[in-house]
C-alpha cells in the first residue's frame, strides 16, 4: 500500500521558464540514467527479496517510494519550463531563439527541437511525459532485478553513479536558480544513495566476502585455471597491459591475478548442410539433407 501527500519532497522553482531545459530534464526521468529506472528497479529488487532478514526489502521500498517523489519533482520542473513555450508551429519558427536553434548545446538540428515541442504540446499538453530527451518512451530494459541481493547492490552503485552524472550534468547546463537548487537536492540524494548500497555491501561482510557472485556456488565446478587470468587479445605483439588486474591476490583473496596473451583453444566451427525448405540455396544443401 502506498499513500500519496501533494506536497513536493522539495522546492521547485523555475523563475524563466526555459522549453529547452525541459526537454534536457526529460532524460532525468525517462533516460536510461533516469529516476524511472532507478524506482522500478527498486520497487522489483523488494518485491522478489528473498531473505530471512527482511531489512533490505524494506530499505528497498523505502528508497523506491523517494524516487517516486523525485519523479514528481522533475515532472513538475518540465511542466513549469513549458509555460511561456510556443503552441503553434508559426509561434516556435517566430521564436527560434532559443527554443529552435539551439538544442543541447546547438548541435541538434531544428526539426529535433519542433519535433520534442510538440510532443510536449500535442502529447502532453506541455507536460512532461514517461520518455527520454529524444522523445523515446521509457521501455524498462535497464531495471535489474536479479533476486541475488550483491548482485543488485552493484546494480543500483552505477544506477546510482550514473544518475548523479546526469544530475550534474544538467546543474552544470542549468542558469535558473530554481533548477539549480532543485537538481543540488536530488544531486546529494543520489549521494547517499550511492553510500547506502555500499553500505549493504560492506554490512554483508564486503566485497572480498561477496565475490564471485553468487558466492553460493562451489568454486570447484569452475575451471579454476581461468578464474584470475587477465586475457590479452592483441595481435600486433602488445603485452597485455600491468595493473592492480594482472598481478597480486585477486579481491576475494581466493586467487592470484595473473595475465597472458589469448589463444584460440577450440577448433573452428562447422556447421552441417542447409536443409531443404529452409530458405536456403541449393548449392548450400547436400543430398542428404532432409526437410
Amino acid at each position: 500500500m502506498y499513500f500519496h501527500d501533494k506536497r513536493l519532497q522539495y522546492p521547485v522553482k523555475v523563475e524563466t521558464p526555459d522549453p529547452l531545459f525541459a526537454r534536457q530534464l526529460q532524460q532525468a526521468i525517462g533516460g536510461v540514467e533516469g529516476e524511472l529506472r532507478v524506482c522500478l528497479q527498486y520497487f522489483f529488487q523488494a518485491w522478489g527479496n528473498r531473505s530471512p532478514n527482511t531489512k533490505y526489502r524494506d530499505m528497498l521500498l523505502h528508497t523506491a517510494t523517494e524516487e517516486i517523489g523525485h519523479i514528481e519533482m522533475l515532472a513538475t520542473a518540465v511542466a513549469l519550463n513549458l509555460e511561456n513555450a510556443p503552441l503553434s508551429l508559426q509561434e516556435s519558427t517566430a521564436a527560434a531563439n532559443p527554443v529552435v536553434n539551439a538544442v543541447m548545446g546547438g548541435e541538434r538540428p531544428r526539426h529535433m527541437v519542433e519535433g520534442m515541442l510538440h510532443k510536449h504540446l500535442l502529447s502532453t499538453g506541455l507536460a512532461a511525459f514517461p520518455g527520454n530527451a529524444d522523445g523515446a518512451p521509457f521501455d524498462c530494459s535497464h531495471v535489474y532485478a536479479s533476486g541475488n541481493l550483491a548482485a543488485d547492490m552493484f546494480a543500483n552503485i552505477t544506477a546510482e553513479a550514473t544518475g548523479r552524472t546526469l544530475a550534474v550534468r544538467l546543474y552544470n547546463a542549468a542558469h535558473d536558480p530554481g533548477m539549480k537548487d532543485m537538481l543540488s537536492f536530488l544531486i546529494a540524494r543520489d549521494t547517499m544513495h550511492q553510500q547506502q548500497w555500499l553500505a549493504v555491501i560492506e554490512e554483508l561482510g564486503g566485497p572480498a566476502a561477496q565475490l564471485p557472485i553468487p558466492n553460493s556456488f562451489d568454486q570447484s565446478l569452475e575451471n579454476r585455471e581461468f578464474s584470475y587470468v587477465f586475457a590479452g587479445t592483441d595481435r600486433n605483439g602488445e603485452p597485455p597491459p600491468e595493473g592492480r588486474f594482472t598481478q597480486g591476490p585477486s579481491l576475494d583473496g581466493k586467487g592470484q591475478f595473473s595475465a597472458k596473451q589469448a589463444e584460440p583453444l577450440g577448433a573452428a566451427p562447422v556447421l552441417g548442410a542447409a536443409r531443404q525448405g529452409s530458405g536456403a540455396q541449393t548449392e548450400q544443401m547436400d543430398a542428404t539433407s532432409s526437410a
